[in-house]
């Protein structure tokens, strides 16, 4: 007999349940707990709005996967859900098999309902085939408030009747309910919606914050003290931010912003696209960080000769794995900055992006003793700067002893050009093949990438 015929004939009794809603909504009592995520599917992807509120209320396990079954937001079900959950919190005394105390909405638990539809798929310990005994709730104990989980991407259109129906659910029942979130992405959204939202988010729970739109410096001011709250945040992204007019103005936000980050002692990647606030003050944000970083990012902006002085001696860069600075160009910095940074970070750094930095021939000399020593490198990127073929030489012998490196990302060499900036096909061809020559007397097979940026980029 094959194994799948026990879990086809589950789905068949599912399926018959649902042709009889009352004779289904009263024997849930009983029905076998195998039975529980068969005829939730059959009941979800057929919209019997009844039986799931009815199966919420007998739900034997912790965990209400439902982001896993939508494919996109559908009103219909989650108002189902949440009724089901509206019954559950008015009652004192919990039906004896429901266990449930989470529902997440976010697109994650698939591997929980291809375990019960049968299909062949690794399913995690956390999924057993009945509640384990961390599971049963303590009844000596007060239950904690129920938890809903779901990632919260603000923009516009974003507040649809989905998020719109959650939120109003939540805010009418926030003393029974934590809404847990633990990626917040602003990507379009007015300062006063996102307080609104926020008011309703366990703002501890979140770990990864990422601000990807255009906001004025006195805006992002006054998100810091929301950010302040995020304590267990891990990653935090933050881009495209306007500068004032007022000088005075702009020191007294830059301390406010900066200074939240005392309170987070769990940040770990941290990444700032264009932050031209932290020029000549880079210091203040570095005193701030609580604990040593794994991956920094500050791109495309400008950084005083203070600025790179104080990034080298920070101890909070000591471990890092990854380090962007491209576009931070390097032409008007002094010439022990950069082999100083990398001489700190030398040991564990993995990742090293330097793209845009105006990096010349004698830049790239003064740091390539310390390149051959980066014996974690994996990746390593160039493009976008002015490079010669004898130094692009220099550079491949002196990585070739690096056992991890396995992505490499260089300029189209200068001599491809002609005297005015125009790229040169012929010039180019014969460049990548005296690099191939080189790559071959090094001994050991090796890919690297050469990448062409507009002239503009390039010629400055």
């Amino acid at each position: 007999m094959s194994i799948q015929n026990p879990l086809r004939l589950l789905n068949l009794a599912g399926k018959s349940l649902l042709t009889e809603e009352a004779l289904a909504i009263s024997t849930l009592e009983y029905l076998p707990i195998e039975l529980f995520p068969l005829l939730f599917m059959e009941a979800f992807w057929g919209r019997h709005r009844k039986i799931l509120k009815a199966l919420v209320q007998a739900w034997p396990f912790v965990r209400l996967p439902l982001g896993g079954l939508m494919q996109t937001p559908h009103l219909v079900t989650l108002q189902a859900v949440l009724d089901g959950l509206d019954v559950l919190l008015t009652q004192k005394d919990r039906p004896r098999r429901c266990k449930l105390r989470v529902l997440d909405l976010r697109n994650t638990g698939q591997d929980f309902w291809r375990m019960w539809s049968g299909s062949s798929v690794h399913v995690p310990s956390s999924f057993s085939m009945a509640p384990g005994a961390e599971d049963r709730p303590r009844t000596e104990q007060p239950l904690a408030p129920f938890k809903v989980f779901i990632e919260l991407h603000l923009k516009e259109r974003s507040m649809d009747g989905f998020l719109t129906c959650l939120m109003r659910w939540v805010e009418q029942r926030k003393a029974s309910i934590h809404l847990c979130c633990k990626k917040l992405r602003i990507l379009s959204f007015s300062m006063d919606k996102i307080m609104k939202v926020l008011s309703m988010v366990q703002l501890d729970c979140i770990q990864e914050v990422y601000v990807d739109r255009t906001w004025h410096l006195s805006t992002l001011a006054m998100f810091a003290p929301l950010l302040g709250q995020m304590t267990n945040l891990k990653r935090l992204l933050i881009s495209h931010i306007h500068m004032p007019d007022l000088e005075q103005q702009e020191e007294g936000h830059v301390v406010q912003i900066t200074s939240q980050f005392l309170r987070l002692h769990h940040v770990r990647d941290l990444h700032l696209e264009s932050p031209f606030y932290l020029e000549g003050c880079l210091d203040q944000m570095l005193r701030c960080l609580k604990t040593p970083l794994d991956n920094l990012g500050i791109t495309h902006c400008l950084l005083t000769n203070s600025d790179l002085t104080h990034l080298s001696q920070s101890p909070n860069i000591s471990q890092l794995k990854g380090l962007d600075l491209s576009g931070v160009t390097m032409t008007y910095s002094s010439p022990e900055l950069l082999p100083a940074l990398l001489e700190k970070v030398s040991a564990t750094l993995q990742e090293l992006y330097l793209e845009q930095s105006g990096i010349r021939d004698s830049h790239l000399e003064s740091i390539l003793h310390i390149l051959s020593r980066c014996f974690q490198l994996m990746s390593f990127s160039l493009r976008g700067n002015l490079l010669s073929m004898a130094i692009l030489e220099k550079l491949l012998r002196h990585t070739s002893g690096l056992p991890r490196l396995s992505q490499e990302l260089y300029p189209v060499p200068q001599e491809s050009f002609s005297s005015d900036g125009i790229l040169q096909p012929r010039r180019l061809s014969q460049c990548q093949t005296e690099l191939l020559e080189i790559l071959e007397d090094l001994g050991h097979p090796r890919t690297i990438c050469i990448s062409f940026m507009p002239l503009s980029t390039l010629w400055r």
